[in-house]
């Protein structure tokens, strides 16, 4: 949980952070732009004045005199004016003023000790200058006001924010945390367990998609080398009792087994370890999860290599229907398909074994065909064959019968290459097995 908090503290400072700094540009922005607004309008109004009073003294002479209440504390109007001569002598006025406005037209002066004006000076007015100046105390008061606010607000806003920040970052790292301390239980012998996956259709769900496909894996993975020792273990222990049972025998009744029968014996037994632990360790491989090198395979080319091998042990093999048809995979696993399967219809044919290799009607798949006239297989047993170790004919001796790891090798390889493999009577009267691999 602290590796939890310290995410969220991070998480929360470092949106707090952002916050703060677009916040505190966003008020000196608005500060900015509210007291451009305000000195704009003063600016058009002490300008649309002068004008106007150029304009008068253009058409109507001078206006009058102003009259001032003396009793009266003075104080700036928010818009003064005065109107000069050539000689710079002021002959009107809005009020009497205690300092002459300035002819210049600098944007702020400051002609008391509280006051800035805006001055506008226009000469437009014939022989007489027009100076008009107003008042930005305004300006100051507004933005004044504004900022108090503002410098109240932020802290709130930023105050809020972190907190909505704290509880949203905490929602969103919950479903982590559940999923870590589920991760944290899994051990080797608990690889069936999975994290939880939360509602929310977002990274998070992905992640715990993920990570429990992985998990899956690794619990297939260990399956399979539970698997493989338990056939191993199993499988193994018959010639190494026959094995040791021989020997036994030589040692206590030296003269009951004939002269080189010990190591005929053990030679046999020997052979038939070596095949079963390499078909075991080719099972193994088909059902990893390394990825096989590709390239065109033409499935013809090793259905005839199958058919020359067979021949040559003087079963009849019928190629006639061996035409062409090329598949994308690993050529030495699919080699093992062909052998397999044909080494399981020699075993058990009678006299004939038929191969046929042909494309489907819409050229997508490529049909691997070997049948014989054998006994053929129930049709509720023909799923169990393709299981590790089965064999249907257990009265048959072990090694005619074979391991019972061949058809489980050819599903394997199958499926790794996207394919299906299916058995069917054959018009021959035994076995018929079809594998379906995608075309190249």
């Amino acid at each position: 949980m602290g590796e939890h908090a310290s995410v969220r503290l991070r998480t929360t400072a470092l949106a707090v952070l952002v916050m703060a700094v677009a916040l505190v540009t966003a008020a000196f922005a608005l500060l900015l732009l509210v007291r451009g607004s305000l000195r704009g309008g003063i600016a058009t109004a002490a300008e649309d004045r002068a004008a106007a009073l150029a304009a008068q003294i253009t058409t109507s002479g001078l206006p009058a005199p102003a009259v001032d209440d003396e009793d009266d504390e003075f104080e700036y109007d928010d818009v003064v004016w005065q109107v000069r001569d050539a000689a710079g002598t002021v002959v009107r006025s809005s009020q009497s003023l205690p300092a002459p406005l300035p002819v210049t037209e600098a944007d702020q002066v400051r002609i008391s000790d509280s006051d800035h004006l805006y001055v506008v000076t226009t000469e437009d007015a014939g022989p007489y200058t027009v100076i008009v100046a107003a008042s930005l105390e305004e300006v100051g008061d507004s933005t004044g006001a504004l900022a108090t606010p503002l410098l109240i607000g932020v802290p709130l806003v930023l105050l809020v924010a972190g907190g909505i920040t704290w509880l949203v970052v905490g929602r969103a790292l919950a479903p982590v945390e559940r999923i870590r301390r589920e991760v944290e239980e899994i051990t080797g012998e608990r690889l069936d367990r999975r994290v939880p996956e939360p509602a929310s259709r977002d990274e998070i769900h992905r992640l715990a998609q993920t990570m429990n496909r992985m998990l899956g894996r690794l619990q297939e993975s260990r399956d399979r080398q539970q698997q493989f020792v338990g056939d191993a273990s199993h499988e193994l222990r018959s010639p190494l009792s026959s094995i040791r049972q021989a020997a036994e025998v030589s040692r206590l009744h030296p003269g009951a087994l004939p002269e080189g029968e010990l190591a005929g014996a053990v030679l046999e037994e020997s052979a038939r370890m070596e095949r079963l632990v390499e078909q075991l360790l080719l099972l193994t491989r088909t059902g990893g999860a390394a990825a096989r090198p590709e390239q065109d395979v033409d499935l013809d080319d090793l259905a005839l290599a199958e058919v020359r091998r067979v021949r040559r042990s003087g079963r009849k093999v019928d190629s006639a229907g061996v035409g062409a048809g090329r598949v994308r995979g690993d050529q030495t696993a699919l080699a093992q398909v062909v052998r397999n399967l044909t080494d399981n219809a020699a075993r058990h044919a009678r006299s004939t074994v038929r191969i046929a290799v042909r494309s489907t009607e819409d050229g997508g798949a490529v049909e691997l065909v070997v049948e014989d006239d054998g006994d053929g297989i129930p049709a509720g047993q023909r799923e169990r064959v393709f299981e590790r170790f089965v064999r249907l004919d257990e009265a048959r001796d072990r090694d005619a019968g074979g391991s019972g790891l061949g058809l489980a090798i050819v599903r394997e390889i199958v499926t790794g290459h996207q394919g299906t493999v299916t058995i069917t009577e054959s018009a021959l009267g035994g076995a018929c097995f079809t594998v379906r691999l995608p075309a190249s």
